[in-house]
């Protein structure tokens, strides 16, 4: 996309926007997020980080994201700002927003496609300082070490202003701001650190919810009001980097306080959370926002919550399509996996739809986890011919990558040619009956070694990128930094 079409593009995406707040102050930080716009601006994390620099006297910040036709190669021309189009390398600090394994390429095709060099360890006194957070540092976040020079660990809500408050009162002098950082607690600098994590983060209860601070019809979840029901997980799931433990648990938001906060002419509300219909109060907040006349939607519905009272003011709240996790793909699976969910729950859950007029029941399904066979296939394959026979069936798989600090950390990829040979058993026991959409499992790989990978593999990323991004690059890199370390 040439520049005078991507400013018309900046220009239409902002006309839409509803509660922006542009400013200008000493300080302006780009804040990156190596995604597309329509995907960044339905992460409450990236949009709480906006809110956050906004509202810090003397601080501002110029949004920035992975240009929509970027594809997978290095970037032919500088990714700018949407506020002022500046290009990254013009700014003294690039916050970045990341969620997953898989952006770190965009990472790197922001960074070098606008004349900031990606790998930390190559960067000079005069570009700009790369500072981390996000989703990805609750797991691992040593191949991200590599293109961050500072990293904040956990949840940012009020960290991230502070490490930009240091930054900024140390800044230009680079090396004097990385030291300053390091003695921060919840602060990753690698230069300092070597490959010694800090603890990770967690917010404030008092500055809890996060909310979004602007809503726009241009993405994933159009002109919602995005808002936390609550943060964590009560539950144990042993695949889940969100579960339980290690300190963490489940914070559940006030009713009262939650609806509250909700703007009474929101038509469409978010209801964020990593375990949201386990919130004791969840189908009196959905039936008070159905009584003000909005759409809501739920981040995550566990099978074992679905209640009769629950699916019926889901109804209510503008649901076509109910969405659930099956996750693992028999019922010793789901044992091995610590999941509570059980046939009977999700047997009850399509017929709690087909009750209340939904029109689909969704499921979510992880394959190729650690001793899975051919007959935990076949056993699914009978559950979701059965549950077929009840209500449409639709069925998004996405095979098994073990994360760090899970108790399934270490464990193997299963093998693209499994994972794919499985996901055909699947296709052919289920033919006609349920509609059925993969997650790659070549790309599944790749995420699996970042996960469980380091220094060296992201060094494979940037190399990819360099040769194209293609998974034949990603294979050759990660294969060779494989057989060196």
């Amino acid at each position: 996309m040439g520049p005078d079409a991507f400013a018309e593009l900046v220009r239409r995406r902002l006309r839409l926007e509803r509660g922006r707040n542009d400013k200008q102050a000493p300080l302006s930080v780009a804040l990156l997020y190596p995604s597309p716009y329509r995907v960044a601006m339905s992460s409450l994390g990236f949009l709480q980080i906006y809110a956050a620099i906004q509202a810090e006297p003397g601080m501002a910040c110029e949004r920035a994201f992975l240009p929509d036709d970027a594809g997978s190669k290095l970037l032919t021309g500088p990714v700018r700002s949407y506020e002022r189009l500046r290009v990254l390398s013009d700014f003294p600090i690039v916050a970045v927003s990341i969620a997953y394994e898989l952006e770190l390429a965009g990472l790197v095709q922001c960074l070098e496609g606008s004349g900031v060099t990606s790998l930390r360890a190559h960067r000079e006194q005069g570009e700009p300082l790369v500072i981390a957070g996000g989703p990805l540092t609750f797991s691992n976040p040593v191949p991200l070490a590599a293109f961050a020079d500072v990293i904040v660990m956990g949840e940012a809500d009020a960290l991230a202003v502070e490490v930009l408050r240091v930054a900024r009162d140390h800044l230009p002098d680079r090396k004097a701001a990385l030291a300053a950082l390091a003695d921060m607690e919840h602060v990753f600098v690698p230069a300092h650190h070597g490959g010694i994590l800090p603890a990770i983060a967690r917010c404030p209860d008092a500055l809890l919810p996060a909310s979004s601070p602007l809503q726009t019809p241009d993405t994933e979840l159009s002109d919602m009001f995005l808002i936390e029901a609550e943060r964590g997980c009560s539950r144990s799931c042993s695949y889940c980097v969100m579960r339980r433990g290690e300190g963490r648990g489940m914070r559940l938001v006030d009713e009262r306080r939650l609806l509250q906060l909700i703007p009474e002419d929101a038509k469409r509300v978010g209801l964020v959370g990593a375990a949201v219909s386990d919130h004791p109060a969840i189908t009196r907040i959905v039936k008070a926002l159905v009584a003000r006349g909005a759409e809501v939607g739920l981040s995550s519905l566990r099978p074992d919550r679905l209640s009769d009272e629950l699916v019926a003011t889901l109804k209510a709240a503008g649901y076509r399509t109910l969405t659930t996790a099956m996750d693992g793909v028999s019922e010793r699976m789901r044992k091995l996996i610590d999941r509570r969910t059980r046939s009977e729950h999700l047997l009850t859950a399509a017929e709690r739809a087909r009750a209340h007029r939904i029109s689909r029941l969704k499921l979510y399904l992880m394959l190729g986890a650690p001793d899975e066979t051919d007959a935990d296939v076949d056993e699914g394959i009978a559950l979701l011919s059965e549950l077929s026979r009840i209500v449409p069936v639709s069925l998004a798989v996405a095979p098994f990558c073990a994360k760090r600090n899970t108790p399934l950390d270490g464990q193997p990829f299963a093998g693209i040619d499994v994972v794919r040979r499985r996901c055909e058993r699947l296709r052919k026991g289920l033919r006609g009956r349920v509609e059925i959409r993969a997650a790659s499992a070549r790309w599944a790989w790749v995420e699996h070694r970042l996960a469980q990978g380091g220094l060296p593999e992201a060094q494979a990323v940037y190399e990819a990128v360099s040769a194209g991004g293609g998974f034949a690059a990603y294979k050759r890199a990660l294969m060779s930094r494989a057989k060196s370390s």
